[in-house]
């Protein structure tokens, strides 16, 4: 498809000619392309013009994306005065149902005013210095702030609205190979406009030539060019991301005792069902070496002595569906008392990166087991490595247990007798097959019984509850279908036979279909009461605080009760439920998972702790290491400030955790991560 084609005809853009080493803007004209990639595969471009007079400056943009099938377009219009300041600046979708404001800045004499979609305006007084400026900004307005930063005459950050300031750091200058030539590039790290940094390169006329960035999902924006070089520029934010994991490091680790000793606290035993109280654990090496009453422990000299007298220690969580795509999530995840993810599709150079940093070079963090993305062909495909063929297949398998990997997660173009392959292959060496249900597939149970050992999603997994139906038959009238059909005993008995028959695993994320039946125009803090927390650029880019018209959020609330309470009969009957996030709301979302659990499919919190620490850690086969706290077992250990076991909503409590030997205070780690403190 011709992303160009789709869009042309949207907007009319006027063009001159004038050098860009002029620094005079006067009579300026530009024009260009950065094709757009999604976990490295290509899914759009953006094509931007420059124009101006010796009054103004027009800059336009237009982006097309067909995101696995999904295709949409914005288009941007910055207005700036000569010498580059901002006078107004509009994105908006372009989109036959949705041509909506993304954002808007104008400026009035004095007052500047700024809408964001979802958001209330904001009108404050005018900066001498500023930019308006949205997380997802489009590389042709993005290459036009940076000019105005460096005409500022070696400023240390530039104010911006609404949030706060954007500050770019010189990495270094890097070479380049395009087309067989040198090229010289700087590096900079960009903070303030998404969550974490970006890291981008410019020209010597410092003109945008690539960025890479996240938002708790990677993309890559690169000059038309210098598309060859997309290795390089991957690599390179790899190294400026493990640099700020060092820098996390080295600021909430403190020193290492070797011994640790946890006094006082109420130890909840997931295995015997019970809470032990006025405990103490000793930690050396890592691992628990003894657990008994106050006085019966005997701490030795030297020790570090932590007082949790009244406090609640249960096992260190697990998010068994996360996309762990930047370090930030590192801090973010030990606050919250998560000790374990499971990634469950990443690019692979930055999940192993990021991994190793944590797990060989003692960088804070939890440990990470890794699900290798694969998907079949067209432009329904998710990120650049697919299998098509059977060789593929076999590629793909060897790739990821090279790497290291636990898993090959199966996404939704696997054609399918390629899902047999990659299962057999993946089995034969030891790993395991999880992911979501094929469209071509199209069958819940015959997935399983093409060997994959878990499932993701409730709603792909409730379609064995209809051993007759496919998946396209059950979603023809909406993808609310349980909604629209009766539920029997009968027939969850069927699928309950089923599922232990062959020994699947549900990853269910049920907290992302609770989230989705936010009627629009409610704040997502009626569903997720922590999410003003989030670092704000986090916020503002989450694409579920639009919200869903009325009737959609109704059926959305039938829908996802139906399968919670299925689930809730799924799990009481052995069927191993794991809790997963799929990142809807980062640093909370494991909590309004174990908090749906309860509310919707009517566990008791106990077994929906369970969902997070023993069931996890016995599912991917390390629950003779962790999962429990039990002597010989690694100290991950999430302590709580109240008593989840009374009170669900208490899981939110968790002011400190251990992992890895290491003791962090939540609190440091929330600031890390750029979150509002518990108490602030």
């Amino acid at each position: 498809m011709n992303i160009k084609n789709l869009f042309k005809g949207a907007i009319l853009v006027l063009l001159a000619s004038c050098s860009p080493e002029s620094s005079n803007w006067e009579n300026y004209t530009d024009e260009g392309t950065f094709f757009v990639y999604r976990r490295q595969s290509q899914i759009g471009e953006e094509t931007y013009n420059i124009t101006s007079n010796k009054d103004s400056i027009i800059v336009t943009s237009i982006q097309g994306e067909n995101e696995r099938g999904r295709i949409s377009g914005v288009e941007s219009k910055l207005y700036l005065t000569a010498e580059l300041e901002p006078l107004s600046y509009y994105s908006r979708r372009i989109s036959k149902n949705d041509t909506t404001n993304i954002f808007k800045m104008e400026v009035n004499g004095d007052q500047v005013s700024v809408w964001e979609k979802h958001f209330d305006v904001v009108t404050s007084n005018k900066k001498d210095v500023f930019f308006g400026v949205n997380s997802n900004i489009p590389a042709g307005i993005e290459m036009m702030l940076y000019h105005y930063y460096f005409s500022q005459n070696d400023i240390e950050s530039l104010p911006t609205l609404p949030r706060g300031e954007i500050s770019l750091t010189h990495r270094g200058e890097d070479t380049v190979q395009i087309n067989g030539e040198n090229v010289a590039l700087d590096r900079y790290v960009v903070e303030g406009i998404n969550w974490g940094g970006r890291t981008i390169w410019l020209d010597k006329s410092k003109n945008l030539v690539a960025v890479v960035k996240a938002n708790t999902q990677i993309r890559e924006l690169i000059k038309k060019g210098y598309e060859e070089a997309k290795p390089f520029f991957i690599k390179g934010n790899v190294e400026e991301q493990m640099a700020q994991l060092k820098e996390y490091t080295e600021s909430v680790k403190g020193p290492e005792y070797p011994v640790t000793a946890l006094v006082g606290g109420n130890v909840v035993d997931v295995v015997s069902n019970n809470i032990k109280e006025d405990m103490t654990l000793l930690i050396e090496d890592g691992k628990i070496v003894a657990i008994g009453k106050n006085d019966a422990v005997e701490v030795p000299k030297g020790a570090k002595i932590i007082d949790v007298a009244g406090k609640t220690l249960i096992p260190g969580l697990w998010d068994m569906h996360a996309h762990s795509n930047q370090v930030q999530w590192a801090p973010a995840y030990l606050a919250g008392g998560v000790t374990t993810i499971r990634d469950n599709g990443n690019e692979l150079e930055f999940a192993t990166a990021f991994r190793d940093a944590i797990a060989k070079e003692g960088a804070v963090g939890p440990d990470i087991l890794l699900a290798g993305m694969t998907d079949g062909p067209g432009p329904k495909g998710n990120g650049i490595i697919r299998a098509r063929s059977v060789e593929e297949a076999k590629e793909v398998v060897a790739l990821y247990h090279k790497n290291g990997y636990e898993q090959i997660k199966i996404y939704t173009s696997i054609e399918p007798e390629i899902l047999k392959v990659l299962s057999e292959e993946a089995h034969k060496v030891g790993m395991t097959v999880t992911g979501h249900v094929p469209a071509l597939v199209d069958d819940t149970r015959v997935a399983v019984e093409s060997g994959m050992d878990m499932l993701s999603h409730y709603n792909r997994i409730m379609g064995a509850l209809f051993p007759d139906k496919k998946i396209s038959e059950l979603v023809k009238d909406g993808r609310y279908f349980l909604a629209h059909n009766e539920i029997t005993d009968a027939m969850v008995d069927d699928a309950i036979d089923f599922y232990k028959e062959h020994g699947t695993v549900l990853d269910v994320t049920l907290g992302l279909g609770v989230i989705r039946t936010l009627p629009k125009g409610n704040p997502v803090e009626t569903i997720e009461p922590d999410s003003y927390r989030m670092a704000y650029e986090l916020f503002e880019s989450k694409r579920f605080r639009a919200g869903s018209k009325e009737k959609t959020a109704a059926l959305s609330k039938e829908d996802v009760t139906k399968a919670a309470e299925v689930i809730g009969k799924f799990y009481k009957a052995g069927i191993p439920v794991v809790a997963g996030t799929d990142n809807h709301t980062p640093g909370f979302g494991l909590f309004l998972e174990l908090e749906s659990y309860v509310e919707y499919a009517h566990l008791s919190p106990l077994d929906a702790i369970k969902t997070a620490t023993i069931i996890p850690a016995r599912a991917m086969g390390y629950d003779d290491v962790t999962g429990t706290l039990e002597i010989g077992k690694q100290a991950d250990i999430a302590i709580l400030e109240s008593n989840p076991l009374e009170d669900i909503k208490n899981i939110r409590s968790v002011s400190a955790v251990m992992t890895n030997g290491n003791y962090y205070e939540s609190e440091p780690l929330w600031v890390a991560a750029d979150f509002k403190p518990t108490r602030d």
